[in-house]
């Protein structure tokens, strides 16, 4: 593998860390932005959601400049945006520009989340492609450990009423070097391919791959999947012979935020605090949820093409429901005797334990999940719709915790979340296919995704 190939595919990665960073690093500065702009738990929540409702309307946007623009400037336009989210939210004197530039750093991260796992696709050579676009999904998740980190050093530095300004600010240093290496890597071949530049494509292929013979299958590769995505255009999406596989994506994405993973994520030293912990310890906490959630994602894609998608899934529901029926217990019981030190090591606990089910079943399995579901002709519109109904929901709960917690306690919002999990545990169940290892055709049998014959011989045409 060419170093070019390496290097392209980690810079891209870095996108995915400053997502994974973006998503955790609120956590350490949530408290502080609520007592210096005097928050109700409301407005709190609708702060830190403005960063996932950014994140909406850049997945649902980048496409388009991606196809039109390039998939690298694109990414450039994306690292503008993280500069400006980091710096500006660091710098915000009011919460009306705090929210804007955390609604603009979303944009970046919502963005990025389309735009880099396909630079990444694109610029791999064919024998290579799934170990490298696995770096983006492994720097998400050790970015959201970097920044945990980087809370906890931060504030063991800086005690004061601006430590939360330095926590949101230090994602520039990575945004900047991000966007400065993307003027080190070129534009992809299958971007120049499809605006009939096929000479620079050539080019391009022919840096990025070992052999010549190796080019040549990835510039036929690229032509075959140019046509069938142009006959992919003219089937239609929301019909009933789709409706099974839609549901099953809608589902999984709607389950995978009702357990409740990132407000957890986002407010888990706020939810240690109140357990007992003191403000530091908390801090030092969550880093150890971030590395639970690193090792446990780590351990989940050894296995998961061993084990299945639906195993991993039964595995981590009944975690699910084993950490956060405990946290609830532990919640609704020193809630009415007063919290200790001994309930913030419980609740510790827990939380470690709902992370790793988290990681090893519903974080390592929903993308894989919904991209074998749908056939070739319908997987991106597929894979658009599963992420929009993840962070439709991550918004929905992430705005609605701090309101319960602050109401009704801490309790009350893990038993929320619990019921929900036993709603996943029977769909698991009784719905959940299996798709590990099941070819294209048998998985449209299977799930009853029938099409007439001119669509049959349309697809096989554009090369299925």
């Amino acid at each position: 593998m060419k170093a070019l190939v390496v290097r392209s595919a980690i810079v891209a990665s870095l996108g995915g860390l400053i997502f994974g960073f973006d998503t955790a690093v609120i956590s350490g500065a949530e408290e502080a932005i609520q007592q210096q702009f005097g928050l109700s738990d409301g407005m709190l929540g609708f702060t830190v959601t403005t960063a996932l409702l950014g994140t909406i309307l850049g997945a649902l946007s980048a496409g388009r400049p991606a196809d039109a623009l390039g998939r690298k400037k694109v990414l450039v336009i994306i690292g503008v945006l993280y500069v400006v989210g980091a710096v500006g939210s660091a710098l915000a004197p009011n919460v009306w520009l705090l929210q804007l530039f955390r609604f603009l750093g979303g944009i970046g991260v919502g963005a990025s989340s389309v735009v880099a796992p396909i630079y990444t696709a694109e610029v791999a050579p064919p024998a290579h492609r799934g170990r490298l676009v696995g770096l983006v999904q492994f720097n998400i998740v050790l970015g959201i450990l970097v920044a945990y980190a980087s809370n906890a050093v931060i504030r063991g530095l800086i005690d004061g009423e601006h430590a939360w300004r330095w926590m949101l600010g230090v994602m520039t240093a990575p945004a900047v070097v991000f966007l400065l290496l993307l003027f080190t890597v070129p534009e992809t071949p299958r971007w120049l391919m499809s605006v009939r530049r096929g000479e620079e494509a050539r080019a391009t292929s022919l840096r990025l791959c070992t052999t010549e013979a190796e080019a040549d299958t990835q510039i036929d590769e690229i032509r075959s999947s140019i046509a069938a995505d142009e006959q992919a255009l003219k089937v239609p999406f929301f019909t009933r012979d789709h409706r099974r596989v839609i549901l099953l994506a809608v589902a999984i994405a709607f389950f995978n935020q009702m357990s409740g993973i990132n407000a957890i994520l986002y407010y888990a030293p706020r939810v240690m605090q109140q357990a007992g912990a003191t403000t530091n310890t908390a801090f030092i906490m969550s880093v150890g949820v971030g590395l639970m959630n690193l090792v446990a994602t780590m351990a989940a894609l050894t296995v998961i093409d061993r084990l299945g998608r639906r195993r991993l899934m039964l595995v981590g529901s009944i975690g699910y429901l084993l950490s956060l029926g405990f946290l609830a217990a532990v919640m609704f019981y020193y809630e009415s005797r007063g919290f200790t030190g001994t309930s913030a090591t419980l609740v510790l606990v827990g939380l470690m334990a709902f992370i790793a089910s988290h990681a090893f079943g519903q974080g390592s399995v929903i993308w894989v999940f919904i991209s074998e579901i749908f056939p070739n002709r319908l997987r991106g519109r597929g894979q658009s719709l599963g992420s929009l109904t993840h962070w439709v929901f991550a918004a929905a709960t992430s705005w609605a915790f701090p309101p319960i917690v602050g109401a009704l306690g801490g309790g009350v919002a893990f038993s929320i979340f619990f019921v929900f999990m036993v709603g996943q545990l029977v769909w698991v169940l009784k719905v959940m296919p299996e798709t590990k290892g099941v070819p294209l055709e048998e998985m449209e049998a299977r799930l009853g995704v029938h099409y007439d014959r001119g669509d049959t011989a349309g697809e096989a045409a554009g090369g299925r």
